[in-house]
Formats: C-alpha cells, sequence, structure tokens
C-alpha cells in the first residue's frame, strides 16, 4: 500500500488539480480556490485511476476529495435506467447521506442530465424506488436501504465505476460490516473504490486490503482542522448537577447556536426537554426521531430558529451548520476519536469556536486519554454561578439601554417611575432602577442568594472530592455505561418513566406523576411542548419542577401536573392560546382507546 506523504506545497490551486472543465467551473461557481490537504492530495490520485484509503477527520472537505473525482468517472449521456447506476457512495448515516448528495449535485451543476439520489431508511420505498426505474448516475445511502434496494431489484451495481465508502470505521461500529461485505460482491471487479475514515484500526485495514486494489494512503494529520479553531475546555461537573450546570452555561454563552452532546437516546430526550421546561429554545434529535422531523429540526437550527440542538453522536454525524459556535459534552464521549468528531461541529468555515466537556469527579482518566490523543491540554474552567448569569443578562439588557432610549415612547414609563419616586433622594432613584434591573433578569432576592449558596456548596463538592452522594451519583453513571450496551438499555418502559423519582442517566430529577390534564391542542394545531409548559408557568404560575410526562395526540395533549390546580388556577390557563387555540385545560378522564402520540412527545423533568 504506497503512502501519501503530508507535505503540500502552500501555492496549490485547484487549477493545478487537472479537472475536466465543466467540474473546474464548478468550483469557481462554489468560491473555491485552495483545496484542503486531503482534496490536494486524493483528487489527482483518483482522477488517475488509483483507489485510495483516505485517514481524515470530519470537516476536512472529505466530500470534494472523492466527489469531484466521482463525477469524472461517471458518464451523463450513458443510459442507466431500471437502476444500473454508474457510482454508489455509503455513508453510516441518513444525515451524511443527504449532505453528500447534496453537495455533489452542487458539483454536477455544469453536467446536464446528471442525476442524483440519495436513500436512506425512515423514507418511503416508493419514491426511491421510482427515481431509480427512472434512472439515476449516482446513488448516496446508508448500507441497509441500499441493500433492501438491491434486494428488491431497484438498484443493480453492474454497471458501477465508482465506490465510496466515508466514515467507514463508523459504518463497521454501527453492524454494517455484512452488508458492505455483500455490496462490493455486487459491485464488478473493475471498479475504482475511495475509502474514507476517522481512523484506520485493524477491521477497516482488512476491508481496504480485501476490495481495494493496491491503494495510496493519504493521512491527514486530526489537529489540521478539527481542533485548530475550537477553544476547549472542561469543568468538574459532579454527575447530579450537570443539567444546572448546563442551563448555567447556555445562559452565559454568546454563541448563535449550541449543540449539546449525550451519551444515549434516553439522556438526549431528558435533556433536551428539562432545557425546553426552562424557556431555551432546545430541540432533540436521535435515533428515534423521525427523518422529516429531524430534516425540520436541523433546518431550523440552519435558519436561526433554533439555539439549543441535543443529540447523541450517530444523530449529529453529517451536521454542517455554520451557526454553531458552541459544543457541550454533557456527557464525555467513551472514544478519544467520537470527542474529535463531537468538537468538528464547530469552528467550520473558517470560524472559530468553542467547546467544553462536563467531566466527573471519575472521569479525569477519559480526559486524559482525550487530551493525548489530540496532542493538546483542555483549559479547566468554572461553571458560571447564579450570580453570574445574573450579572451576564443584567450587562446585556443594559448595553440595549441607549438603542432603546433613541426609540423613544418612553414617556409613560417615565411619568410612572416620577410618581413613585417623587421627592425622593437620588440614592433612593437608584435603588428603584437596580430593583428593576434585577427583576428584568428574574433575580427576585432569597431565591437567588439561595441558588447562589447551594451553588458554592455543589462547587465546594467538585473541589473537595468525593461525598456519599457523589459515589453513589458515579455508581449509577458507571451502571450506566455498561447497561448502555444492551440495545434497549435506553429506552425505559413507559410505566418506569412514570414511576421513577430518582437521578437518572441525564442527572434529571423526575416528578411523581400526579395528577393528568387534557389540553385542547395537538399536532394538528403545530403545538410544541414549549410552548404548552410556557403556558402552564405563565398562566397557571407553575414551575418546571410541577409538570410531568406531556403526551401531544392529533387534536388535543396530555400533561401530568404534580401540584393541585384550583378553580381559578384552572380558568387562567384554560383561557390561555397556545398555537392559535385556547388550551380549554380539564381532568383526563381516560378513554378506552387512543391513537398514540408522534415520537416527538417527550417527558418533562426538573433538575
Amino acid at each position: 500500500m504506497s503512502t501519501s506523504e503530508t507535505t503540500l506545497p502552500t501555492d496549490v490551486t485547484f487549477t493545478d488539480l487537472a479537472l475536466p472543465a465543466p467540474l473546474q467551473a464548478a468550483v469557481d461557481d462554489l468560491g473555491f480556490t485552495t483545496p484542503s490537504p486531503i482534496q490536494a492530495r486524493a483528487i489527482p490520485a483518483l482522477l488517475s485511476g488509483r483507489d485510495i484509503t483516505g485517514v481524515a477527520q470530519t470537516g476536512t472537505g472529505k466530500t470534494a476529495a472523492f466527489g469531484l473525482p466521482l463525477l469524472a468517472a461517471v458518464d451523463p449521456a450513458a443510459s442507466v435506467a431500471g437502476g444500473h447506476v454508474q457510482a454508489l457512495v455509503l455513508t453510516p448515516t441518513r444525515e451524511l447521506a443527504i449532505q453528500v448528495a447534496d453537495a455533489i449535485e452542487s458539483f454536477a451543476t455544469h453536467l446536464p442530465g446528471l442525476r442524483v439520489l440519495s436513500v436512506y431508511g425512515g423514507a418511503p420505498y416508493v419514491p426511491q424506488q421510482r427515481a431509480l426505474r427512472d434512472g439515476v448516475h449516482v446513488v448516496v445511502g446508508t448500507p441497509g436501504r441500499v441493500m433492501d434496494h438491491m434486494e428488491r431489484g431497484a438498484l443493480s451495481l453492474d454497471a458501477v465505476r465508482f465506490l465510496v465508502l466515508d466514515e467507514a470505521d463508523e459504518m463497521l461500529r454501527m453492524g454494517f460490516a455484512e452488508d458492505v461485505e455483500k455490496i462490493f460482491g455486487q459491485a464488478p471487479e473493475r471498479r475504482q473504490v475511495a475509502l474514507f475514515s476517522a481512523t484506520m484500526p485493524p477491521a477497516i485495514r482488512t476491508v481496504a486490503e480485501t476490495h481495494l486494489t493496491d491503494p495510496v494512503e493519504i493521512t491527514v494529520s486530526r489537529q489540521s482542522s478539527t481542533t485548530t479553531n475550537v477553544e476547549q475546555s472542561y469543568a468538574i461537573v459532579p454527575f447530579r448537577h450537570k443539567v444546572g450546570s448546563l442551563v448555567r452555561v447556555l445562559a452565559t454563552s454568546d454563541a448563535d447556536a449550541t449543540i449539546v452532546f449525550t451519551r444515549t437516546r434516553a439522556a438526549a430526550e431528558e435533556v433536551g426537554a428539562a432545557l425546553v421546561e426552562r424557556g431555551i429554545s432546545a430541540s432533540t434529535i436521535s435515533g428515534d426521531v423521525a427523518q422529516k422531523e429531524r430534516e425540520r429540526i436541523v433546518e431550523r437550527l440552519r435558519s436561526g430558529a433554533l439555539d439549543v440542538l441535543v443529540a447523541t453522536d450517530v444523530a449529529a454525524r453529517g451536521l454542517d451548520v455554520d451557526r454553531i459556535g458552541l459544543v457541550v459534552n454533557f456527557d464525555i464521549p467513551r472514544e478519544a476519536e467520537a470527542y474529535v468528531h463531537r468538537i468538528g461541529r464547530t469552528g467550520r468555515a473558517g470560524r472559530t469556536g468553542k467547546a467544553l466537556s462536563f467531566v466527573t469527579p471519575h472521569e479525569r482518566g477519559k480526559l486524559k486519554h482525550i487530551e493525548r490523543t489530540i496532542r493538546a491540554e483542555l483549559t479547566e474552567v468554572e461553571i458560571p454561578s447564579p450570580k453570574d448569569v445574573s450579572e451576564h443578562r443584567a450587562r446585556r439588557m443594559l448595553d440595549a439601554v441607549a438603542a432603546r432610549r433613541e426609540a423613544g415612547r418612553l414617556d409613560l414609563y417615565a411619568q410612572m417611575l416620577s410618581e413613585r419616586t417623587g421627592g425622593a433622594e437620588p440614592s433612593e432613584v437608584l435603588e428603584v432602577a437596580a430593583a428593576l434591573l434585577a427583576l428584568a433578569v428574574g433575580d427576585d432576592g432569597p431565591r437567588q442568594r439561595a441558588e447562589q449558596e447551594e451553588f458554592e456548596r455543589q462547587r465546594a463538592e467538585a473541589r473537595g472530592g468525593r461525598t456519599r452522594e457523589t459515589h453513589r451519583a458515579e455508581r449509577e453513571d458507571r451502571e450506566g455505561d455498561r447497561t448502555h450496551r444492551h440495545p434497549r438499555a435506553d429506552r425505559p418502559e413507559r410505566g418506569d418513566r412514570r414511576r421513577r423519582d430518582h437521578d437518572d442517566r441525564s442527572g434529571i430529577r423526575r416528578p411523581a406523576a400526579g395528577t393528568r390534564y387534557r389540553l385542547a391542542v395537538g399536532h394538528t394545531h403545530g403545538v410544541q411542548p414549549r410552548g404548552i409548559v410556557g403556558a402552564l408557568t405563565n398562566e397557571g404560575g407553575l414551575t418546571g419542577a410541577d409538570i410531568g410526562k406531556i403526551d401531544i395526540f392529533g387534536s388535543f395533549s396530555l400533561v401530568d401536573i404534580t401540584t393541585p390546580l384550583d378553580t381559578a388556577t384552572m380558568d387562567r390557563i384554560g383561557r390561555a392560546h397556545v398555537a392559535g387555540k385556547q388550551l380549554r385545560i380539564a381532568v383526563d378522564k381516560g378513554a378506552p382507546e387512543r391513537r398514540a402520540p408522534r415520537t416527538e412527545r417527550r417527558p418533562a423533568h426538573s433538575s
């Protein structure tokens, strides 16, 4: 296996890579001038007809590195009807399949008639089958769905000229090894292969030795594009204090958007629900979320309608959103390579980003392993205190004062203040202004003081060692790690979700079920869990700790509320509008049959 060295002249441009004219025109249209290291090495090798193995992290430009030579090998004029495709790209996730297909289409703008199709699970078969029957030149898909189409006779690899394995290590880790072998077995012996992987463990080398012919091995340093633009830090956070710590980090962050990574689907759902309870614009992506909903969530994140995304490693692969300025590792990953992939979600497109990892006291060894892998030392930081949150909010509010004064129409408020402070000493007027600012940022005095004192106790616990409760939480954490290896371990039974009242894998304390109420809004009205939580807290005077599990059905919703509601409170809540419709709250009397709620429903809990 020949190897490409990592040194590269600094003055190489795309025009030096000898791309066919239509592809060079597309590159020019996209504004590409200087190729990334992986592109500068892979493109010439692939254009010359060589097989390659590319070892590079996400975000290094891999898609163009194989996508441009792939299009150079495809003949748009050749018949591809009946599913006889010319190029196939295998990816581990649906998100990455969509992203790669979109990128290849953008490279093919000057190749009239060339068609690209993405195929993946969670989407209907028939439209994909129809497109294959009509003819596509390039298929990008997940191994499982590709195999399904092959077995149904909709996809044929007889005419494949170019085959790509993208993120091969992740593909094998997810259990696609057998599918990959079958797909290679159906492809012609005379084909060109490009294999890309973040790492090159023995299993990947075996695949390369079996299915590639004298490949050129191209290795790009880990730090070339995945860590240099990211400010990396960590904080020691006892397991049971993670959610509160996350809320304060988000409250003091100036990042446009944030991705929060958890280790399991269940933890992602719990953390996302906890953030929504606290009024944070957050949503969750995990393997249980339907594909259309996932695409909608990512688009909301990209457009600015969503600020925080809680995700698992697999669900977030392929996400490329420039707005992401902060990555929070709510659960530190088990593998150092996963850490590199996670922080690669920020610091993209020449921007700088931040990555913060929550490390429990017993996870310092994992942290050291990560530091050795990325060849960098993370900076220890303190989690913001409630006082820090109030100060941050107050400063932002004061920064907006000048613009508000310039906008005018303050007579009403000035008159009210004058009436309240008429004849008062300047110091008293200043005290009134300070009280108004405190109220505006949510500091109501005694509660804030109590929260600050509790924070100081938590910080002392994190610094001072391992209390009995810390030992218990860490034991549960380790047991959760072992249990997670079972494929259903992160899917608690519905009954258990209602009954348990202890700290779970996400560090969120579960309330008792309480009374179940019925609300006259549902999916057909476009209601979201955060809208229901907002109405209950604003109109009913409830807190996040009072609100339990929320199930959203087609035309109504059910919510568990632990605090008894009197007639006046129910009347206020009932008149509130969510998604343009009155809630009309009432105690749920149950029904013999009820259509199951959609998968996007999430329980709401408190920390």
